[in-house]
Parts: C-alpha cells; structure tokens; sequence
C-alpha cells in the first residue's frame, strides 16, 4: 500500500491543478471515485460495473437517486485489471486510460476499442535490453521467463529480436515465482511543479480519503485508531509525522514514472473534454511519452570491470570467424587471415582480400603497399654484373688489341685472323649486352634484351663452328690429291657465320612481329613485392632463340670433337672441344634455375649465364694463345708451329 499511494496522490493533484486553471474546462469542476479491485476479476467486474451506477447503491443499467457523471476511467496498474474492466466499460463506450504494463493482446482495437495506452509499448523495453546487451558487449546470455501465457508472449517476441541482433541464449528457463535482482527499465516521468508540496501537506485526519488512514498506519507503523485496544498494540500516530522520513524505496517524495502516468492520463481526459466543449474542431490530445533515450546509456566507470558475458572470446584483427557445428551462431572458432587477406576489425565473419599492389602485414591486420623490385646498378647484385661486364669487356679488348698488334705472328694467322677478330667482337658485344638486363625495364631494353642477345651469340657460335670447320677442311688438305683445298678461304668462313646468324636474325624477326617483348608489372608471383619485368611476349619464340644457339653450340662441340686428335699444328680444336663443354653445361642448366626462380633473381641467373659462357669461350680459344704471344714468344715461330710430336 504504502508503495503505490503516490498514484493516488498524483490522480488528487493533477484534479486540483485543473480546476484551478482558468484556462482548462472553465466553469466545469472535475471530480473523481477510487475503488479497489483486490486485483482478482470477480471484484475488478463489480467495481467496474458500480461505476455507472447511482452512489452508494448498486442497480447497473438503472438511473436512479444522484448520478455520476462519468466520462473516462484511469486502469489499474495490471493489464489483467485493465483488461477485465475493459470488458465492461466497452458496453458502455466509456473509454479507459491505462498507465500500467501492457500486454501485445491489448494493444489490439477490435478487441478493447475503448482503452488507451499511457506508456510505450512493452517490446520497446525489449528493444532498450537488446541495446544495454550490446552496449556491455554481452552477447551469450540466460533467458528466464514466467510459464505462462506472458512468458510464452515475452519468448515469441524476444527470441528473434536477439537472433536479429547477434546475441545468442544458453538456455530457456521457465519458472513459477517471479526473481529479484534483476535490471529493469524505469517508467519516464518528470517532476511537475508544486507536487513535493502538495505532499507535504496530506492530513492523515482527512475523511474524504478513504485510503489515507491505512496508508500513514502502514508507513509509520503507528495507530490512527482511537480504539483502546488497537492503541495497546501500536504507538498512536500524532499526525506530525514527515513522509520525507520515510525510505526511498518505501515511499518517494518525487513523482514516479507509473504516478506520472496517472497525471498525464488525467490531463488527456481534461484536454479531451475541452476540446469537446470548447473546440470541436481540435484534435483530442493525448500526452504520450515516448521511450526515454536509449542511446544516452551512461558510461561506465573506468575502474569498475564490467562482467563478460560472451559464448567465446573475440576474434581480433587478424582473424575471421568460422562457425561451430551444431552450437549457435554466436559460438565460433578464430581463424587466422591467409596471405594477402586481413580483417582489421573484431569478430568479422571474413577476411577482406588486398588490393593487387598491397600484401598483409604478419599480423593480417592491415594492406601494406608492395615495393616495386628490379635488378638496379645500385644493388650489391646490380654492381657485381656491371663490374665483371665491364671487366670481362676490357679483358676481350684487350686480347683483341693484343691479336691485332701481332697479327703478322705465325699463331695468329695459323688460326684464321678474319675468324678470330669476328669472334673476339662478338664477345665483346655479349659481355656488353648483358648490361641491357640491369635497370629499370623499358619499352625499348625490352625489345633489345633477348634480340641482341640471341643475334649476338649466334654470330659467336657461328665464329666457333667455321674456326672448327677450318681446322677439319685444313687436315683433309694436306692429303695427298685432296680437293679440300678449294674449300679453304675466307669466302666459306664467311658464308657460315653469315647464313647461320641470318637464321636468328630471322627468328627474331618473326618474334618481333609476332608478339614483341613489353615492360610488365608482376604483383602475384611475391607476395610482398610488384615485380617490373620484361614479358617475353611468346615463351615459345624466346626457346626457339635459346633452341637455336644450343643447336649451334651441339655441332660445333660434335665437330671439335672429332677433330680433337689431330696433330698439334692444329690443336685449336681440342680448346674449342673444352669451350663448346663449358657452354653447353652452362646453359643446360640455366633452364631449370631460370623456371625455378623468380623476380630479379631471374634476370640475375640469365646476366649470369651470358657472363660465364662468353667468359668460358673467352678463356678456352684466347688465353693459351695469349700466353704464347705474350709470355713465350720464343714458341711463336714458324718452326715451332711446324714440329710435330
């Protein structure tokens, strides 16, 4: 009682407030009956239907003795007693005016047309939970519901509004008793004016309130009564008694949510006549409330932990969400981000692929732009190839100057010095040529990288296979009635390294035309760098120009060969043998190390491969001979050359 005489103290001051306003229902007084319904149907039905009837004597359906004239009737705080006195007062069109719970059944206007709703609907609390259980992070939660039909309403509407929200349950308990505890949302209200006042002055003596008297017992525990007996058993009240002495949970001295409901529904009824006597052109006004401000949820204290209540732990950045079979979609495992993907985000359902041109971080939580990577000249890589180019070039011109300078010696012409001069600038066009492959690809280095390299080392090799042709067409000569001599001379050097070199010439032709070399951009094969490279256009066309020079290279090492044995006035042969071997082995293996690479690390093993076998050539035709000429020249006399063993 004491708890919920506030309702009636509102209903007493939002009357008295209108009567005193002149500007609401003037001339007309306002007046008002309270009865208890027990909260049981049977006394809820008969107090609804003494209403309607004269006072103090109950005949329904009869006008007789003073009447009331009633216009609207403000419910109970259960929807039951609201419910069943709607039933009723619908008989008479006397609408009714509830500031309790609702239920869903009742906000239905075909079944209670005369009842009006105070407060928000109840699945707006749902919502305000759902928000709180977010706002706290608590997604894996317990529902508890009575087992009836209110509790069968409160899982019907709440069970999807939390699958819709990401939150999942454990478990549905279904209980008789109601449970303390627990976290609820306050009805909004609002302090009107002069209400802690009105209050204040409540005398426990007055005859007009039938619930005052049982109220002020209760609350001060005390009597009022002047009964000798009951004075026995009690203190006897004074009626100086403060309310505001009295406990807060007890009694409030500020107006309650559900007390301002009563006074706002008081206030539409006045309105509502107003509007019927004074303009009946106005709308009726109903003061409804809406639902206080759920997102303004306070802030917790920083140094207060707030409980977790999750069905695992988050899945950080770096990580996606796999779900687990057979358990709610709110329980998963976390699996970590592959290469190139990332999740920057807590508990994403996938990770997001990087751009092309960015790779993931170890932790996979961010897309980190790829380095652009080629072989430069100021690499550590770059400047060892430029070095041993240049330094394999100098060695060339140098051995070149040096044939030249002894040009008229017996060793450089017993070896051809046409051949021997040809061969020597083609080398030195390939040490040269492989600094094509160090730099940043261009239109233009990609177009000449391959090209000058397989039209260059053509001509070498076909340098190399007329200076073993000469060395076998020059024994045969010196049989006695051979006719190989015609064959000897410059013209059949000179047509071999012309139509051998012409082939190449044209299978480069046709790559150009076909599908010509371009600069391009690889950003899959690494996964942390953008590769600029030169795409070959036609793999094909780029093998047949590998294919050709190691045809060459396999017939003048079968020529060489076989002409190894020959006596050493013409033993150039058997360095030719050795050089033809070194070149072989050295681009039979290039094959494979060039597919297994990948990058600058490519280019790196093809600029190592021209060095090494031009190097090769270099070293196993020159240096014999450039340490006769320059270190024994003793030996570089006719007669020497002539002895045979």
């Amino acid at each position: 009682m004491p708890k919920y005489y506030q309702h009636i103290l509102a209903l007493a001051f939002a009357i008295r407030n209108i009567n005193e306003d002149p500007h609401i229902l003037p001339n007309i007084t306002l007046g008002f009956n309270i009865l208890n319904c027990y909260h049981t149907a049977k006394m809820t039905y008969k107090a609804t239907l003494s209403l309607p009837s004269a006072q103090h004597r109950f005949i329904p359906n009869y006008r007789c003795g003073f009447q009331n004239n009633l216009t609207a009737v403000i419910g109970g705080l259960l929807f039951e007693t609201s419910a069943n006195a709607a039933t009723i007062l619908a008989i008479y069109k006397i609408p009714q005016l509830t500031f309790g719970t609702f239920s869903p059944a009742e906000s239905d206007n075909m079944l209670f047309p005369s009842l009006y709703q105070m407060v928000p609907k109840e699945v707006y609390q749902y919502v305000g939970v759902v928000r709180l259980l977010h706002h706290f992070q608590w997604t894996w939660i317990g529902l508890i519901a009575v087992d009836d039909d209110k509790g069968d309403r409160f899982l019907h509407t709440v069970v999807p509004l939390l699958a819709q929200n990401g939150i999942c349950y454990a478990f549905i308990l279904r209980t008789t008793k109601g449970f303390h505890g627990a976290l609820s949302f306050t009805v909004h209200t609002k302090e009107p004016p002069g209400f802690q006042s009105f209050v204040e002055t409540i005398n426990p003596w007055a005859k007009e309130d039938g619930f005052i008297q049982n109220f002020w017992e209760q609350a001060f525990d005390c009597s009022l009564s002047i009964d000798i007996g009951s004075a026995e058993s009690k203190t006897s009240c004074s009626g100086e008694e403060k309310l505001h002495n009295l406990p807060t949970p007890f009694f409030e001295m500020s107006m309650t949510g559900h007390s301002y409901n009563v006074y706002n529904a008081v206030y539409a009824v006045a309105h509502a006549l107003h509007a019927i006597y004074y303009d009946e052109s106005s709308v009726m006004l109903l003061l409804h409330k809406g639902v206080a401000d759920l997102e303004q949820v306070p802030q917790p204290n920083p140094e207060l932990s707030v409980p977790p209540s999750v069905c695992n732990d988050n899945c950080y950045s770096g990580s996606s969400r796999k779900k687990k079979e057979g358990r709610p979609f709110c329980c998963y495992d976390c699996v970590p981000c592959p290469d190139g993907m990332i999740s920057d985000q807590e508990d994403m359902d996938s990770c997001v692929q990087c751009p092309e041109d960015q790779y993931s971080n170890k932790q996979h939580s961010q897309c980190i732009p790829k380095a652009i990577s080629y072989l430069t000249a100021k690499e550590g890589l770059g400047l060892i190839f430029i070095f041993l180019a240049i330094s394999f070039s100098l060695i060339t011109a140098l051995v070149l100057g040096t044939f030249m300078k002894h040009q008229d010696t017996p060793i450089v012409k017993a070896n051809n010095r046409s051949l021997t001069y040809v061969l020597l600038i083609s080398l030195l066009l390939c040490f040269l040529c492989s600094l094509l492959f160090i730099g940043r690809p261009g239109r233009v280095t990609c177009l000449l990288r391959q090209t000058a390299f397989g039209i260059v080392f053509s001509v070498a090799l076909s340098s190399v296979l007329a200076k073993t042709l000469t060395v076998v067409l020059a024994f045969m000569a010196t049989k006695p009635g051979s006719r190989m001599r015609k064959w000897l001379g410059t013209r059949l050097a000179s047509s071999i390294i012309l139509s051998c070199s012409l082939i190449q010439v044209g299978i480069c032709t046709v790559w150009l035309n076909m599908s010509p070399p371009f600069p391009e951009m690889d950003m899959r094969s690494l996964n942390q760098e953008i590769i600029l490279k030169c795409n070959e256009g036609s793999a094909a066309m780029f093998y047949c120009v590998l294919g050709y020079m190691g045809f060459l290279a396999i017939v003048s090492f079968a020529v060489a060969f076989q002409a190894r044995k020959l006596p050493d006035t013409f033993n150039e042969a058997r360095f030719i043998t050795f050089s033809m071997l070194v070149f072989c082995s050295v681009w039979l293996s290039f094959v494979p190390t060039y597919l297994s690479t990948k990058g600058k690390y490519m280019v790196a093993v093809e600029i190592f491969s021209i060095l090494s076998s031009s190097a090769g050539l270099l070293g196993c035709i020159f240096f014999p001979k450039c340490y006769i000429i320059v270190l024994r020249p003793s030996l570089n006399r006719k007669e020497q050359l002539m002895r045979k063993k």
